[in-house]
């Protein structure tokens, strides 16, 4: 069996009375991330965990911020394209893990959704999506409100 990890990681800023998109859903919030796309860091950085695990680049290689062509795209429509590259190659999803860094709002009670609509998106079970939140004790960008980041990790495997 051929096990594969890969890692990604994404951040961006918030701006005011910009909508915030997170793990594929819209969460009600003052501020939004300033972005290309709809600027879900959770998404991106799924994309490079899941691009890392077979060495095919990152997000910005396969969609790059400089394409009108992605300019407000959704999110899950690149992860879409990104779970179709591990596919074709013959490799399936054994699971997701990702936490998302944000003082504010509490991400507790979208973690559930986020799983669904992620698991939808990648065609596994919400059972293989971990998402965590964490506040960062109003410590660094994300604990001024000045951005959010994400972390996530990523196991593939072709038998």
């Amino acid at each position: 069996m051929d096990i594969r990890i890969g890692q990604g990681y994404d951040v961006h800023a918030l701006g005011d009375g910009l909508r915030l998109v997170l793990g594929g859903v819209e969460i009600a919030h003052t501020k939004g991330c300033i972005a290309h796309s709809d600027g879900d860091v959770a998404i991106h950085a799924i994309c490079d965990a899941l691009l890392g695990t077979l060495a095919l680049g990152d997000i910005g290689k396969l969609f790059p911020d400089t394409d009108a062509a992605y300019k407000g795209i959704d999110s899950k429509i690149l992860l879409h394209k990104v779970c179709d590259e591990i596919y074709s190659r013959g490799y399936k999803i054994s699971n997701i893990d990702c936490t998302i860094a944000m003082q504010r709002p509490k991400l507790r009670p979208h973690i559930d959704t986020m799983r669904e609509v992620l698991a939808r998106e990648m065609g596994i079970t919400p059972d293989r999506v971990s998402i965590k939140a964490t506040t960062t004790e109003r410590l660094g960008f994300e604990g001024r409100e000045e951005g959010v980041s994400a972390y996530a990790v990523a196991l593939v495997c072709k038998e």
